[in-house]
């Protein structure tokens, strides 16, 4: 929606303080926030922020604007200067349109068709060995143990089997170490706790890869894993991939795997346990489904749609990203409004998600609406959208699914905190803790 040159700016919303702006609200409710921009303001208003101008935009249509004139008229590097420090200035998002593309070739065919098959084993090998750990009964928290079961999944799926010492010797607190990072306020050189931890965990990581690395070059593996595969790899060139850049792709979809899907499935039990109505047909499904198999092949689970369903539902409700950001790289018209090069603009999937011109009583979990009609899928910007959409969405789409699937056919869990509440303040939108469930075998009810 490009319009016309103005130099009107976009109104500013209400309630800025002297110096911090909107930033003490941001920090501690920017989903309300956001929400109350809308109200007063439209779909694009200004947020002030200090020594930052902040645009955000609301709705579909400039969602669409937003990710297809990334790397165009809009920076995704300069927007996000903490996960540049967690990475390297010249890796995959940040290093550039060109370079970007080069490395996503790399990885893209990873994740595509036949062979997301070759990663069903894997993660059917870590469901099986929570469901032992689960035995007849008990309770746990829902982040605090499926968190490690996707992490467990993405690292032996990416790293390999022989990683899987590694997983009890740190590995996961190392990596949320390292996670904690992610700050999107506090300037990175600042020797606060968290980000020294998350600078020494990336230290260790970075160790760890290139150990791993090393010995898979002394002995590769037949046939070749992810990891075998990606080492071996080169650009379209024929140019070597740097270890930087495979140690740093390895970390990416370990981390970005991790903190999505742990949040998604955490929600998606919540929400289904809060719907008994939609359980009970995800349950009748995933028996039906899953009956008479050990393994099930991806035209089998493809079947469990009432269950993707629900999966897309939560997304809706609850996605894990509430904002995502982008700095202009030039001055422009949009909307009739002049946004000057450097301004940082945002959109909120969290808000975007629960418009009532897109979605009928947008606040209820109604799964059904992606079968009435399939298209709302394209609604969604969880895992983000254009050439920079996640590319292991269908990966972590299939292991929510497969976890799902055959945990809720298999145990009948129910919510011990009742009135489960996402992590306050600008943080990624994990289920609060404690957000507990207890759980029944039901061959030992």
């Amino acid at each position: 929606m490009t319009a016309n040159v103005g130099t009107r700016r976009p109104p500013v919303l209400s309630g800025a303080q002297p110096l911090i702006g909107h930033a003490a609200e941001f920090l501690r409710q920017p989903i309300e926030l956001v929400e109350r921009g809308y109200r007063e303001c439209g779909e694009i208003f200004t947020v002030r922020i200090p020594g930052q101008r902040a645009v955000m935009m609301i709705g579909p249509e400039h969602n669409r604007f937003f990710f297809s004139e990334t790397d165009k008229r809009l920076s995704i590097k300069t927007a996000y200067p903490f996960f540049v420090k967690m990475f390297d200035p010249n890796f995959y998002f940040f290093a550039g349109n060109d370079e970007y593309k080069r490395q996503r070739t790399l990885v893209l065919p990873r994740f595509q068709g036949r062979q997301l098959a070759n990663y069903v084993d894997t993660m059917l090998e870590e469901i099986r060995d929570l469901d032992r750990w689960m035995g007849d009964r008990g309770e746990f928290d829902l982040v605090h143990t499926l968190g490690p079961l996707v992490m467990r999944i993405a690292a032996r799926a990416f790293l390999g089997p022989e990683f899987a010492a590694q997983l009890e010797n740190g590995f996961f607190e190392k990596f949320r170490r390292f996670s904690a990072g992610m700050d999107p306020v506090m300037p990175q050189w600042l020797p606060l706790p968290h980000l020294v931890r998350s600078r020494f965990a990336k230290r260790d990581l970075h160790r760890l890869m290139g150990e791993l690395i090393a010995q898979r070059r002394r002995q590769p593996v037949e046939p070749g894993d992810f990891l075998q595969t990606l080492i071996e790899a080169r650009y379209d060139d024929g140019d070597e991939v740097p270890d930087l850049v495979l140690i740093n792709l390895i970390l990416l979809f370990s981390w970005a795997g991790h903190e999505t899907t742990t949040g998604h499935i955490s929600w998606a039990i919540i929400d289904l346990l809060q719907h008994p109505d939609e359980l009970a047909k995800v349950v009748e499904e995933a028996s039906t489904v899953l009956a008479g198999t050990e393994t099930p092949s991806l035209q089998q689970i493809s079947r469990l749609q009432h269950l993707d369903h629900a999966l897309h539902e939560t997304e809706r409700l609850h996605p894990v990203a509430f904002t995502m950001a982008r700095t202009a790289a030039e001055t422009f018209s949009y909307g009739g409004f002049e946004i000057p090069k450097g301004t940082m603009l945002m959109i909120s999937p969290s808000v975007s998600h629960r418009l009532p011109d897109l979605f009928d009583n947008p606040d209820e979990f109604r799964p059904d609406r992606f079968g009435d009609n399939p298209k709302s899928k394209g609604s969604l910007v969880g895992f983000g959208g254009g050439v920079h959409r996640c590319l292991g969405v269908h990966f972590a789409y299939l292991e929510m699914t497969l976890a799902l699937a055959y945990l809720l056919r298999d145990f009948d869990f129910t919510l011990v905190d009742t009135d489960p509440q996402p992590i306050p303040g600008a943080h990624t939108k994990w289920p609060q803790s404690p957000c507990r469930v207890s759980y029944t075998r039901k061959s030992a009810s």
